[in-house]
């Protein structure tokens, strides 16, 4: 569950960055040659151009090379196709948002946390825009989502720093991980194997196993009962 977010966000896509230009030097004491070999080292040199991150896989794997992993429980699979949708609305790999789902919310739409979290993605309130309806799936996954994406680029694309950024708040990436809550702790420690085993293209995880066992058997059994899975 995001704790901390901005209250302003763009929808699917973020906006790219601006390319600096690149002007020519007047050196009218040098050669055409000079001039031109000149520009180009301080070009080199010293143009800072933003680099947009592909909020997608690591290793620059794109969404529409991923399958959900079967790996996931039923209730998360119940979303499939939706999460490959969205997935390809935002450039995201569909099993990293398949691990969100299922830590958050195991696929029950109208999940809710003690702390107010809200849908599929446990998005606090504060996200959402005036009249949205927090629990509908799509709008619910467009600012789960959103936030993911924005996650994923301050982590540089790794993946186990994006996931405690989407629990903890993005300000986590950049700290020290001793100072990172508990909670965001256990979120990682979980969902981060969970994630490789779903990227290999494993077809068991043994740590969402546990996280079933230890964590998630309620939860997802809300949820199936939810979704008429029973």
């Amino acid at each position: 569950m995001p704790r901390a977010r901005s209250t302003t966000q763009a929808d699917w896509q973020t906006a790219a960055p601006q390319e600096n230009g690149s002007g020519c030097l007047s050196l009218y004491s040098l050669s055409i040659l000079s001039v031109f070999l000149i520009t180009c080292l301080i070009t080199a040199l010293g143009l800072n151009t933003p680099v947009k991150i592909s909020a997608a896989s690591p290793n620059n794997q794109t969404s529409s090379t991923q399958q959900l992993s079967p790996i996931f429980t039923r209730e998360v699979q119940h979303w499939a196709n939706a999460i490959t949708r969205w997935s390809n609305a935002s450039a995201l790999d569909p099993n990293l948002v398949a691990v969100i789902m299922q830590i958050e919310s195991c696929g029950d739409p109208s999940a809710r946390s003690s702390a107010g979290a809200m849908g599929l993605f446990q998005v606090m309130p504060f996200h959402f825009q005036l009249g949205e309806d927090s629990y509908d799936p799509e709008i619910n996954a467009l600012r789960g989502l959103n936030y993911l994406t924005r996650s994923l680029q301050a982590a540089n694309g790794d993946a186990r720093l994006a996931l405690a950024g989407y629990n903890g708040g993005i300000g986590v990436i950049s700290r020290g991980e001793w100072t990172w809550h508990a909670q965001t702790k256990r979120y990682v420690q979980y969902g981060a194997p969970i994630y490789a085993d779903a990227h290999s293209g494993a077809t068991t995880s043994p740590m969402l196993d546990e996280w079933y066992q230890k964590y998630g058997a309620g939860l997802c059994r809300d949820a199936s009962q939810r979704l008429g899975l029973n």
